[in-house]
């Protein structure tokens, strides 16, 4: 089975944990803009979180192999590539409608996206799990616990 994982570092158990972990955590920040019919629900979230995985097994994997053979390289330029990246699409999600911003608890939702995908890959479990609670507690929580104060928003609006 190690023959089909062309890695120098990773079982494939240990890749498909990595990246089932980053699906699962983008799954779960999905859900609350689904609920909201936010054009990043469940898959934008998920894929994000998986893509941001994807990327970090395979620089630290590339990382494993150049070292193996001599060689030197840093897997840090990957995740600040994809920190750049990323920042951009969430930049694009933002923006002001009638005198309000619109949709930053959206973007902020696919940034962390975006970091637990790159937790995961990298196989910081805990780091990636307390991330994932802290979120549902900032997201969900927070929304009930909120309601009053500041100026009245729109039940549609998401100009946190």
């Amino acid at each position: 089975m190690r023959d089909l994982l062309p890695s120098t570092t990773f079982a494939l158990e240990e890749v498909v944990v990595r990246l089932g972990l980053a699906t699962l955590a983008g799954l779960v920040l999905g859900i609350d803009p689904e609920m909201r019919n936010k054009s990043a629900g469940l898959r934008t979230h998920a894929m994000v979180a998986l893509s941001s995985a994807v990327i970090t097994v395979s620089a630290l994997d590339l990382y494993g192999d150049v070292r193996a053979h001599g060689g030197q390289s840093d897997p840090l330029r990957v995740i600040q590539g994809l920190a750049q990246a990323i920042g951009f699409i969430v930049a694009g999600m933002i923006f002001v409608a009638r005198g309000s911003v619109q949709n930053l608890t959206t973007a902020a939702n696919v940034w962390i996206a975006a970091s637990l995908g790159i937790a995961c890959g990298a196989g910081q479990v805990v780091l990636a799990g307390g991330a994932t609670a802290f979120t549902l507690v900032i997201l969900i929580v927070l929304r009930f616990t909120t309601r009053g104060f500041g100026p009245a928003r729109h039940a549609d609006s998401d100009s946190e």
